[in-house]
């Protein structure tokens, strides 16, 4: 079955409003984590739509504005790193989530999360799928544009603190980050390290 046959499925079902949940940022070491929710139009639904963490970089720009001039309709969140240093990444990837649906110019009959579990005080009814941003066509939309407006973010951070080196490694827990945070974390405090 394919991530497009996924969703139509599911709107042959009732669900002829299916929104697509996903975040990016959960396992980064620095920077907010975004969410978005994605309604796609089945008569208009964008070639290529995968995983966000399938596709290179530049498809996942392209895609980016595909997904939003397609759409019937999208919304876009963030917890910042505060949030996340007081709530917790769980409870911030959540308050991302709600956020993203209520930015949302439509309202949906269905709302897909990846992941195992739904955050509480969505509008709507809501499922989990696991490993839904490979399963359905909506979720993988959310995945690109979560993960490309939170690298857009990461890339304004490392022009702010270059010596983070940010452009490579959008803040996740790679080598070279442990090294640059050995490195400079004790000499200075930045709100982008958590």
């Amino acid at each position: 079955m394919t991530n497009l046959e996924f969703d139509a499925d599911l709107r042959a079902q009732g669900a002829a409003l299916l929104c697509g949940v996903d975040e990016a940022g959960r396992g980064p070491l620095a920077g907010p984590v975004f969410a978005a929710a994605v309604i796609l139009d089945p008569n208009n639904i964008p070639e290529g739509l995968n995983d966000s963490k399938k596709l290179s970089e530049k498809k996942r720009d392209l895609l980016f504005d595909v997904i939003c001039e397609k759409a019937l309709a999208y919304g876009i969140a963030e917890a910042s790193v505060e949030e996340i240093e007081e709530h917790n990444i769980l409870q911030a990837t959540f308050m991302a989530m709600r956020r993203a649906v209520d930015a949302l110019s439509v309202k949906p009959n269905l709302i897909l999360i990846d992941g195992n579990r739904v955050p509480e005080g969505l509008p709507v009814p809501a499922q989990y799928v696991i490993k839904g941003d490979a399963l359905s066509a909506s979720i993988a939309a959310a995945s690109i544009l979560a993960k490309v407006s939170r690298d857009r973010v990461m890339l304004k951070l490392a022009e702010q603190y270059p010596e983070y080196e940010f452009t490579k490694h959008k803040g996740y827990g790679t080598a070279l980050h442990y090294e640059r945070l050995a490195q400079y974390v004790s000499r200075r405090s930045i709100g982008a390290v958590s």
